[in-house]
């Protein structure tokens, strides 16, 4: 268990270049995650989230309760800025329905699988960010569809009752399990060893996903890649430039600012690929959009964290002194990976 354990956390460490290499493997050989699909597809999905809930504990649901109020905020700026701008920069770079959709499928998702891991590196506020990421999932089966429907519903076919049914299936139960499973045995030794395996677990999920995207529509995505990667990062970067100075316009601290930054430009975009390819089946380019979502918001999350951290080495270069965050992250508490 102790090499699962190291595996598992050299995969959550180099998430973006796991998720790049599967893509990459799929062009060169498609039917490597050509089972990807359908049912095997939402299975997938429901791994990753339950690895979510097995990080979720009655600690984290305490911290819903003591900060309500700033979980709400950042709830709210999340599912304010990114649905909005994702349209808008649909819009700017004219794209087609397809595209369209897709770029609005991720701005309407809940947060990122992997956004903990970085505010924790960019030296956020991590109890803060599972706050967020635990609410903006418990709420995206209502607001995803209702923010999905009013943007592009009259240009796109949809099932709105559908999509909130699967949502419950493939994000809140697995989540249940998960946080329920943790909940009673948390103090068991094999299930911290399970639990510790998980976010790779997670890790190589995530990555049959996009795998599997890229193994059906690999040929329209050269077609339309480089609008699509464009529009995704501007989309993506614009969040994180919203996000941080909302933080500010709510008189935020900046290990809470640095991670709403984080929690609004990082979306779950494996779902968003899974939505796609389960309700717009026809329609290549969406789910095109959120695959390539899926490693752009890796990439430039991690590079954002890390851009934070050397920001902070630099400052202490400046100043002797050693600089404090303004709200201390226990660093012997196990990192969760969402």
């Amino acid at each position: 268990m102790q090499f699962l354990r190291m595996i598992s956390q050299q995969l959550s460490r180099f998430t973006a270049l796991v998720i790049i290499l599967a893509a990459a493997v799929t062009f060169i050989e498609p039917a490597t995650f050509s089972w990807v699909t359908g049912d095997t597809q939402v299975i997938v999905l429901g791994v990753i989230m339950l690895a979510m809930g097995m990080t979720l504990g009655k600690e984290d649901y305490k911290v819903l309760a003591q900060r309500p109020l700033d979980i709400f905020i950042g709830s709210i700026i999340q599912y304010t800025i990114m649905p909005i701008l994702a349209i808008s920069v649909a819009r700017l770079f004219d794209l087609s329905p397809g595209l369209t959709l897709g770029l609005v499928l991720v701005g309407t998702c809940p947060g990122g699988v992997s956004s903990n891991i970085m505010s924790y590196l960019a030296k956020g506020d991590v109890a803060f960010s599972v706050g967020m990421t635990t609410v903006s999932t418990i709420i995206a089966p209502l607001v995803t569809p209702l923010w999905l429907n009013y943007l592009v519903g009259q240009s796109v076919e949809m099932d709105g009752w559908g999509m909130f049914r699967f949502m419950l299936l493939v994000t809140l139960l697995p989540v249940a399990i998960g946080s329920m499973l943790n909940i009673l045995f948390q103090n068991k030794h094999w299930f911290n060893d399970v639990r510790a395996v998980m976010p790779g677990v997670a890790v190589l999920a995530f990555a049959a996903i996009v795998g599997g995207v890229a193994a059906v529509f690999g040929d329209q995505f050269l077609q339309s890649g480089l609008v699509v990667i464009l529009a995704i990062a501007v989309h993506n970067i614009v969040g994180y430039v919203l996000g941080y100075y909302s933080g500010t316009l709510f008189g935020m601290s900046k290990p809470k600012k640095r991670t709403i930054s984080i929690e609004v430009g990082v979306q779950n975009a494996g779902l968003a690929t899974g939505l796609s390819t389960k309700f717009f089946p026809g329609n290549a380019e969406s789910a095109i959009a959120a695959a390539v979502a899926c490693i752009w918001h890796s990439v430039s999350g991690s590079i954002l964290a890390n851009i934070f951290a050397w920001w902070d080495k630099r400052q202490e270069a400046k100043n002797p002194t050693v600089i404090e965050t303004e709200e201390t992250v226990e660093l012997g508490k196990p990192i969760r990976n969402h």
